[in-house]
């Protein structure tokens, strides 16, 4: 299992490396970025839990234009991440944002009350009605944790 994490991990690095020598923020035919995930505590039925350095959040868009073919985020963790309990209630909402910074589009996803090591959701195809951004962000406990943006553009 740790092996998959690792794995999962390094090719996320590789490919936002990769995308980062050759412009990573446009999603002409895709996009990668990889946020950290600061330390946070929460309480989880009456015990605290701690989220330690070491997890990645990760948001994969792939597509042409306001066409989106591919989107995707989760977390991955290595090293001390990878030791602790996870994230309990948890979800991953994609918000759409127009180049006036305002929201027209959100995808709330669903609650997951289990806890989960690399909790991830994949979003449906889909063109945007406008140009700006595209983000994942993930919230456990109801409290917005990470966010990574894409912007998408002509």
């Amino acid at each position: 299992m740790v092996a998959l994490h690792r794995s999962r991990l390094l090719t996320g690095l590789a490919a936002a490396c990769a995308l980062v020598l050759t412009s990573a923020s446009v999603a002409q035919a895709g996009a990668v970025g990889t946020t950290p995930v600061r330390t946070f505590d929460y309480s989880v039925g009456g015990m605290t839990v701690k989220i330690p350095t070491g997890c990645l959040f990760t948001h994969v868009l792939r597509g042409s234009g306001r066409r989106i073919t591919y989107q995707n985020a989760g977390v991955d963790c290595a090293f001390v991440g990878a030791l602790s309990s996870g994230f309990c209630n948890w979800r991953i909402d994609f918000t759409y944002v127009d180049t006036d910074n305002r929201t027209y589009r959100r995808s709330r996803g669903r609650t997951h009350s289990e806890c989960k090591i690399d909790p991830m959701r994949n979003n449906s195809p889909q063109t945007l009605p406008r140009y700006g951004k595209a983000c994942a962000h993930l919230y456990v406990n109801g409290v917005r944790r990470v966010s990574q943006c894409h912007h998408i553009t002509k």
